[in-house]
């Protein structure tokens, strides 16, 4: 870490996460959308899956809100109006997304849910979408000016990495550099120490693709890659 001591800080990784979830916020309407419907094990997977996104994006909000937002409103008094608005839409998003997680659970015990999950899903990007912009165009600078790499790095291992486990974050690996550009599945696998990163990329492989394939199958929404923030139109 000493490398990266004075370093303004690398905020690359908030944008390349973002991109993940919208590009599975879309493929899972795709699926969702488009005839015929899923099949029982496409659907449970479906529901699991978004379930799971819930999850993580309410633990991500909580890392940000328990350890980086305070930081930053100590080195930079002045950021405190676009931290407050930050931590306004954090609490905006909850709702939706405790509405998307009921449907979700519903969708996976009933296929009539279908329309109700898709209601809830609209209903998230409508305020998630703006916020994930937001925090990439307005606030990382902000981020990357106040504070450097290594303290960035230490705040992601300690709220986003240690919490978890290693099967956990195998996973979360193939999911975060799914569809990625060489350039961001570069920036995020550099940052992984050697041994660790030869044994998530080789070692949960082969279940990621397994469990891609039965959310997605082979069709359009399968092939959709991670969605940068200038690559797509966002509603205000």
């Amino acid at each position: 870490m000493n490398t990266y001591r004075n370093e303004p800080a690398d905020t690359r990784s908030m944008g390349i996460v973002h991109s993940a979830l919208r590009r599975d916020l879309r493929r899972t309407r795709m699926v969702l959308d488009d005839p015929p419907p899923p099949d029982d094990s496409r659907r449970r997977a479906i529901a699991a899956h978004v379930l799971w996104m819930c999850r993580f994006l309410h633990r991500h909000h909580a890392g940000e809100d328990a350890g980086l937002w305070p930081l930053i409103r100590e080195r930079d008094r002045s950021a405190g109006a676009l931290l407050d608005r930050m931590e306004a839409d954090h609490a905006r998003i909850a709702p939706a997304l405790a509405a998307v997680e009921e449907a979700a659970q519903a969708y996976g015990d009933d296929p009539s849910a279908r329309e109700r999950l898709l209601t809830t899903l609209s209903g998230l990007d409508d305020v998630l979408l703006p916020h994930l912009r937001r925090e990439e165009l307005e606030m990382m600078p902000v981020v990357a000016a106040t504070i450097t790499t290594a303290e960035y790095r230490a705040i992601e291992h300690e709220y986003f990495v240690a919490p978890k486990r290693f099967a956990e974050l195998g996973m979360e690996g193939h999911w975060v550099i799914d569809g990625a550009t060489p350039t961001d599945r570069d920036a995020i696998l550099s940052v992984v120490p050697a041994v660790p990163r030869f044994l998530i990329l080789h070692g949960f492989a082969r279940r990621y693709r397994r469990q891609a394939a039965l959310r997605w199958g082979d069709g359009p929404a399968s092939t959709v890659p991670a969605l940068h923030v200038a690559s797509i139109e966002e509603r205000t």
